[in-house]
């Protein structure tokens, strides 16, 4: 998963709250909050500075051998050991034999030998399966093969990443509940149309509930500007090279949005049916939006997304006369994935089926709701 493909650490790195630049992740949540109100607030302060140990330690062995015959063989070997923070050994021999001749000729070998990594060397094929036409790197422990990290090292620095996220996801829930917010995670791949069919449910809804948007991407304000001429308010989160939202981002963008009392919150996760399904943001439920272009078996490809989901949105519906897409057997295979996943056949287009959206919506909103104080 991303916690260990290297956009864990972009997320903090990288992220980026619309008017604010948190470049070094320190997470300074909610203090010193006075608005007649009780926060109960968890205080994390994430310091995650990336402390490269650079040891290099460089030993040269040289040896002459004199074989009597008129032949000196010189053998110099370089060892030069290199400790990164997870501590991966990259070994660089080099071996140089240089042979003196008495006719005079000087014949000099150099050969490099570097073992890292990312040498295309991997000593740890442990979670590997293979079969005649398929490898598995997801068979393993972590669910995930990551070169130079062992499964049991991977589980750890997942564990670590996501017991923090948590943490702070609950801190945002309970922030979220005091004030009877309603949100919703709404995650997807990228051109399912999750922002036409936000926008379109704004536009039906705005009069009925007070609303507001946290927008994330990797980089471009687009789609929070598209929210913005509905009139509503919208809080731009860019993750740079993170491919999701995670707890601290949505905290930050809270601080921000200034919720009102009883309103619903629209989460509109980064472009991906991969790395937002392990990352609780502090929402009430995660509606994963399919569009009838993206094939059958996405929920089967993608399992972890539809898994994590409690409502699936088929999206573009108006489409279905012009493709060649079996809308039972997506159901179906979202249901062999996740047996309790509800599911609507929408279209932002058309307005089909957003009516049940809405009444799915204004259910659940009002059983979030708090008498104001």
């Amino acid at each position: 998963m991303c916690t260990v493909c290297g956009c864990g650490q972009a997320t903090v790195e990288g992220k980026k709250v619309e008017g604010h630049d948190h470049g070094h992740g320190h997470d300074h949540h909610h203090h010193d909050h006075d608005h007649g109100h009780s926060h109960d607030h968890d205080h994390v302060h994430d310091h995650d500075h990336a402390h490269p140990h650079g040891h290099d330690h460089v030993h040269a062995h040289s040896h002459e051998h004199d074989h009597g015959d008129g032949h000196v063989h010189s053998h110099a070997h370089i060892h030069g050991h290199d400790h990164g923070h997870d501590h991966a050994h990259a070994h660089g021999h080099a071996h140089v034999h240089t042979h003196d001749h008495d006719h005079g000729h000087d014949h000099s070998h150099s050969h490099d030998h570097v073992h890292g990594p990312g040498c295309g060397h991997d000593h740890d094929h442990g979670h590997v399966v293979r079969s005649e036409d398929a490898i598995d790197y997801g068979a393993g422990l972590a669910g995930v093969h990551v070169p130079g990290l062992a499964q049991e090292r991977i589980v750890k620095i997942e564990r670590d990443i996501l017991g923090k996220n948590d943490g702070l996801a609950r801190a945002n829930r309970r922030r979220l509940a005091e004030k009877g917010v309603f949100a919703l995670n709404l995650v997807s791949s990228p051109g399912s149309g999750k922002t036409t069919l936000l926008v379109k449910a704004i536009s039906d809804l705005k009069e009925k509930h007070a609303i507001a948007v946290v927008e994330g991407d990797q980089q471009t304000s687009n789609d929070a500007e598209r929210i913005r001429a509905t009139g509503v308010r919208a809080i731009q989160v860019n993750t740079g090279k993170g491919c999701h939202l995670d707890a601290s981002m949505v905290g930050h963008a809270l601080d921000d949005l200034d919720l009102e009392q009883n309103s619903v919150l629209f989460i509109e996760n980064v472009g991906n049916l991969v790395c937002p399904a392990a990352f609780d943001l502090g929402e009430a439920h995660k509606v994963v939006v399919l569009s009838v272009t993206e094939g059958e078996d996405k929920p089967l490809k993608y399992p972890d997304m539809f898994a994590a989901a409690d409502l699936m949105l088929l999206n573009k519906a108006d489409l279905l006369p012009h493709l060649d897409f079996d809308v039972e057997a997506c159901i179906a295979n979202a249901l062999k994935v996740n047996p309790r996943l509800q599911v609507m056949t929408v279209s932002a287009r058309s307005g089909e089926g957003m009516a049940v959206f809405y009444a799915w919506i204004a259910a659940r909103a009002a059983l979030a709701a708090r008498p104001a104080n």
